[in-house]
């Protein structure tokens, strides 16, 4: 592959990183706002997003330490959130044998592994570029989101609904570019992607935010186990 055909192969893995990230990012600003208007401080809500980094759990733990209290829905707000990040842990044995790290690197890459850069890395068709869009997806997720979850925070008097503007729609907009291209390559993904969203939208009146989207994930199970490799009778 010579030099230009691999710039010319890079710049839309490049594009729609940034993108993803610039529409995730952006709904950072609900976060701020949500951790305070649950009671937490600016530095904690900014905290939260630094350290622990992955949205869903985020809200989950602010979502139940507002319904309940601080000191009532610590717990469960903490079990609610570590139950939505395992998904993270189901996402990092995709990545590794994508990624293939080690060292400081391979820590750095974990606190990257988010729904979106996992989207954008398995998205790609060959190893190089699948690295390509984690980091660059991750990065600028994490820049973004820290950004505007210290606005968010800092300025939720001022700013008010962050629904009012349309930043509730921009993650999931951005996941529905990424499954597109999926749709289109057979039936199989077609039945997949129809399966779990019936599985979604029949329990999301019945189970907590983010519990949904891990039980819709069950849906691929049967396909793995019907292509599952045949044992070697050696």
């Amino acid at each position: 592959m010579t030099t230009s055909t691999a710039t010319a192969n890079r710049r839309p893995v490049i594009r729609a990183s940034l993108a993803v990230g610039a529409a995730t990012g952006a709904y950072g600003v609900a976060f701020g706002a949500a951790g305070t208007a649950a009671g937490l401080s600016v530095w904690q809500s900014c905290a939260l997003s630094l350290l622990m980094f992955t949205g869903g759990s985020q809200f989950a733990l602010v979502g139940v330490i507002a319904a309940a209290g601080p000191a009532a829905g610590l717990t469960s707000g903490v079990a609610s959130a570590l139950l939505l990040g395992a998904r993270n842990a189901m996402y990092g044995v995709r990545l590794a044998g994508l990624l293939r790290l080690g060292g400081p690197r391979r820590l750095l890459a974990a606190h990257l592994v988010i729904d979106e850069s996992t989207a954008v890395a398995v998205a790609q068709p060959e190893p190089a570029l699948s690295r390509l869009g984690f980091w660059v997806t991750g990065g600028a997720v994490f820049v973004l989101w820290n950004a505007m979850t210290l606005v968010g925070a800092a300025g939720a008097s001022v700013l008010g609904n962050p629904q009012t503007f349309g930043l509730d729609a921009a993650a999931p907009a951005a996941f529905l570019g990424l499954l597109a291209p999926r749709l289109r390559a057979g039936w199989t993904e077609r039945l997949i992607a129809i399966g779990g969203a019936l599985v979604a939208l029949a329990t999301t009146p019945l189970l907590p935010p983010g519990v949904p989207v891990l039980l819709s994930a069950l849906v691929i199970l049967p396909v793995l186990l019907r292509h599952r490799p045949a044992k070697d009778p050696t």
